[in-house]
């Protein structure tokens, strides 16, 4: 983990220094097309602080979003994005180069994020560091090829020419998204490849917008100069709006799942804060095997009320650990959650994990296996003296015991690296708390 750890530092030192460089170069040389800078510049700015979600480097993503989605500044994105790819403006070619284009989208995030310092929500370093250099890396493939009059000869403005800017838009996006999964990593201590695929993932969604509306900019400044900013910005403005609600409706939604399960605790059903770890620690096990975005988040939501059908028993189960009780009765509990999840109106999907958890593993969806995983470790440690590593290690080895019909092998040897890692320690207090 110290490894992980220094990459963000690695990353902010890369970008403090080329943004460094970038403002010294432009103030010694002067500004090229000042008035095409000043219109981009604003619009990053006008990006930045129409953000949403600003949250400071050392928090980690809440359990239910997906890395992917969370690009609080699309609008700055793509003004960045396309001031890098930017060759001409109203028909004049343009000489501002790589390291204009880095001062000038570090000037205006900067100007848009001073507002949301100011009120105590600004943005993490990381998401400016990632920001300075993935426009670096835009407008390091594209201006040395215009200035230098490579590009216009072998391609011309014709169709070529957008295919081109396109392909570097993906290539932009691609290094972002390792930017992000690389800090992302050292965050949480998450697989690389899991949050790799998060990310990647991710450029299917509100990403992919700013890349197209990234492009659509360069071309249409190109053709009509800056005047056509600000038409062209409103578009991404709705989509973000769009987004934005979206992302309240699931936060609400979580909420609601979370709200039900905590009724097995308030009814004594289950000791205190069991549902919140087992959905915790089931999130970071499915991440070790490789579930990314919505799958993750189903197995969240089943995680969280796994035990709900204890509300429909006439005698509660002693602690709440169900992994103690024969297969028939659990295989009964179970079949009790499905239904009480079913009329709750959450997902079908969610559903159909909890009402198999108790199923012999060749039968159970992924999720299932992970859940009945957990939930048997979490029962087991909780039975124990105390929580420490020899009631994890006795529980674990009972699991590995139970592999035979009960626990899916892999899902085991898959909750046993997340303990080694200490992925237990992390998520479950988090979780309590």
């Amino acid at each position: 983990m110290t490894s992980g750890a220094a990459v963000p530092r690695v990353l902010r030192a890369a970008a403090l220094l080329l943004g460094l460089v970038a403002l010294g170069a432009t103030f010694w040389h002067g500004l090229a097309e000042p008035g095409t800078a000043l219109a981009f510049g604003t619009l990053v700015a006008a990006g930045e602080l129409a953000r949403w979600g600003a949250a400071p480097d050392a928090g980690a993503p809440a359990a239910d979003e997906d890395p992917g989605e969370s690009e609080p500044a699309p609008l700055g994105a793509a003004g960045a994005l396309a001031y890098a790819l930017l060759g001409a403006s109203a028909g004049t070619p343009t000489t501002h180069g790589v390291l204009q284009t880095v001062a000038v989208v570090l000037a205006g995030a900067l100007a848009g994020i001073v507002p949301h310092i100011a009120r105590g929500r600004g943005p993490g370093r990381d998401h400016l560091a990632r920001r300075v250099l993935t426009a670096g890396f835009a407008a390091l493939c594209f201006q040395p090829l215009y200035n230098t009059g490579v590009l216009t000869e072998h391609l011309g403005q014709g169709p070529a020419y957008v295919l081109f800017l396109l392909l570097l838009l993906v290539l932009t996006a691609l290094c972002d998204a390792v930017l992000a999964a690389l800090v992302l990593r050292a965050r949480t201590g998450h697989p690389y490849g899991s949050v790799l695929r998060d990310e990647l993932h991710g450029l299917l969604g509100i990403r992919s917008a700013v890349c197209a509306t990234g492009a659509v900019m360069a071309l249409a400044v190109a053709a009509a100069g800056p005047w056509a900013l600000p038409v062209l910005a409103v578009p991404l403005l709705l989509t973000q709006v769009s987004h934005r609600r979206y992302a309240a409706v699931r936060t609400v939604n979580r909420q609601t799942i979370a709200s039900l399960a905590r009724a097995t605790e308030i009814a004594g059903c289950t000791a205190p804060g069991h549902a919140h770890r087992v959905a915790a620690l089931s999130t970071a096990v499915g991440r070790e095997m490789g579930l990314t975005g919505p799958e993750l988040t189903l197995l969240e939501h089943a995680a969280l009320m796994h035990d709900i059908g204890q509300l429909s028993l006439v005698d509660p189960v002693p602690g709440g650990a169900t992994a103690q009780l024969p297969a028939e009765e659990q295989r009964r509990i179970a079949l009790l959650g499905g239904e009480v999840v079913r009329r709750t109106g959450v997902p079908a999907a969610v559903a159909l994990v909890v009402e198999r958890q108790a199923d012999p593993y060749h039968e159970q969806p992924r999720a299932a296996r992970i859940v009945r995983v957990v939930n048997a470790y979490d029962d087991l440690v909780g039975a124990g003296a105390d929580a420490g590593a020899g009631a994890a290690l006795g529980a674990l080895e009972r699991l590995r015991l139970g592999t035979a019909r009960d626990y899916h092998p892999d899902v085991v040897e898959c909750l046993a690296r997340v303990l080694a890692r200490g992925g237990a320690a992390g998520v479950t207090s988090a979780a309590s708390g």
